[in-house]
């Protein structure tokens, strides 16, 4: 077993564009040549572009790229961007009059940082499609991440600074990454300890408050949570999969949400995992879901880990120094 970039598996190339002062950005993930997907949303909250073709039953089978954003649903124009880019290189679908690539996003909200009148457009889309020849891509305060932040269950003047993260793994000629932006409500926990990474932010110490702690003590109060949130990610594998097993593995791979994100799945949050096969390898499924959730559940422990102090909200290296 071994470490590897999304990147290193053939056939994608990732991109990111942002606006450091607004606070938002966006992150592309391509496959020129198609690659068969599905799409698991279990928060309460989503703000998503074409899932529903991604559902088995219906007629298309391969996408050309995975768009997250910022900017709320604003900030799914960011899609647009990956269109023209794609159809300049003649990728998509060959309608005889038109090449129709096929774009799925999801958007974050990060209006609560920087500049809310600054989303996520076609013209940062396509940038980020234009960096994606150079695969460039940075964790922590960039791309989707720009403007995430995590621990708001008791209102966003306690949270912390997050960002986007990767992790990848490689077995037997097997290749499964993750990439996520992170902007839960909750916190986010160490997936192998539970220690507590970032999220609630007790300046008086120092320290992070339990958020489960914090959600059942207003069980009587009907208080809702913090509006404004959603972690948004994508695996990528080189896995043969059809897009039943896609979208099986893309609600497997939620499990590195639970295990990272307490709570998760809110109803303010539109937690959303995009998987992408570009279908080289044969491999048992249930394996691939077990290595999905692994990289999704570091993916996310990166992310904050990387994530540097911004827009008034302390980051992780602020605190575990």
């Amino acid at each position: 077993m071994k470490e590897i970039k999304v990147t290193d598996i053939k056939g994608i190339q990732i991109g990111q564009a942002e606006d450091v002062n607004a606070g938002t950005g966006c992150t592309v993930i391509i496959c020129k040549e198609g690659a068969t997907a599905g799409v698991d949303v279990r928060g309460g909250g989503p703000a998503t572009r074409e899932t529903d073709l991604l559902n088995p039953i219906n007629m298309v089978q391969q996408i050309h790229a995975v768009m997250l954003s910022g900017g709320s649903a604003f900030g799914l124009d960011a899609a647009s961007g990956a269109m023209q880019y794609l159809e300049e290189h003649d990728c998509g679908f060959d309608m005889q009059v038109a090449h129709v690539p096929i774009v799925c996003g999801a958007s974050l909200f990060d209006l609560s940082v920087g500049d809310p009148k600054v989303r996520p457009d076609k013209a940062m889309g396509y940038q980020a499609c234009l960096n994606s020849e150079q695969n460039l891509f940075e964790e922590g305060n960039h791309g989707a991440g720009t403007g995430a932040s995590v621990g708001k269950v008791l209102g966003f003047d306690k949270a912390m600074k997050s960002g986007i993260g990767m992790s990848g793994m490689e077995t037997g000629g097997i290749q499964v990454a993750a990439v996520v932006a992170v902007n839960a409500c909750g916190n986010v926990v160490d997936y192998e300890t539970n220690e507590q990474l970032a999220g609630i932010y007790d300046a008086a110490t120092n320290t992070i408050i339990d958020a489960k702690d914090a959600v059942i003590a207003q069980i009587e109060q009907m208080a809702a949570l913090a509006q404004g949130n959603t972690t948004i990610g994508c695996i990528v594998t080189n896995a043969k999969l059809d897009k039943a097993q896609c979208t099986k593995i893309a609600g497997i791979a939620h499990n590195g949400y639970a295990r990272a994100i307490h709570p998760v799945h809110t109803m303010s949050d539109g937690d959303t995992i995009f998987v992408l096969s570009t279908g080289e390898v044969e491999a048992m499924p249930d394996a691939i879901g077990i290595l999905a959730t692994e990289v999704m559940a570091k993916a996310i422990n990166r992310a904050v880990k990387a994530a540097d102090s911004a827009y008034g909200l302390k980051a992780y290296k602020d605190i575990h120094s």
